[in-house]
């Protein structure tokens, strides 16, 4: 995939190693990210389709589902609410490891949006990762090779 950079948007070599620790954030923080979106959707088809929620260590027993009416009386840590709360808070961790990697690169503002937008749509945030990851480390790779003369 091409990317257009610009000669004044082309990130300086001495900005490399910060690129690879940026895309290391934001890897881990895709994947974080898109595991728990897809815990997300389960938790919603349970709550909305079937009116209930997973409570862990309850009366029911280790591992059981609740009607959401009954939640509290049965008591027990609710892993439905701790799913939905942990995906927020890694979303926000996606979304700065996403700004920070646009900006050691040089992207567009466009190109921030468009990431970003894996944190919400289930399964892109994998897909965007294995983009962003194959086009990143092919640049880093291409200027290298240019930067390492040519042995005779």
């Amino acid at each position: 995939m091409s990317v257009p950079w610009s000669p004044l948007r082309v990130p300086p070599t001495r900005d490399f190693p910060t690129i690879r620790r940026s895309l290391l954030f934001y890897k881990v923080f895709a994947y974080a990210t898109g595991t728990f979106l897809l815990l997300v959707c389960l938790e919603v088809v349970l709550r909305y389709v079937f009116g209930s929620e997973v409570v862990v260590g309850s009366a029911l027993g280790p591992v059981a589902l609740a009607a959401q009416d009954q939640v509290r009386a049965v008591g027990g840590f609710n892993l439905s609410l701790a799913v939905l709360i942990t995906h927020g808070y890694l979303f926000i961790a996606y979304l700065i490891s996403d700004f920070v990697l646009v900006t050691v690169m040089r992207y567009p503002i466009t190109r921030f949006l468009i990431i970003g937008a894996g944190g919400v749509v289930p399964l892109l945030s994998f897909i965007m990762e294995a983009r962003v990851k194959r086009e990143v480390r092919g640049y880093l790779a291409t200027r290298e090779e240019r930067a390492v003369p040519a042995s005779a």
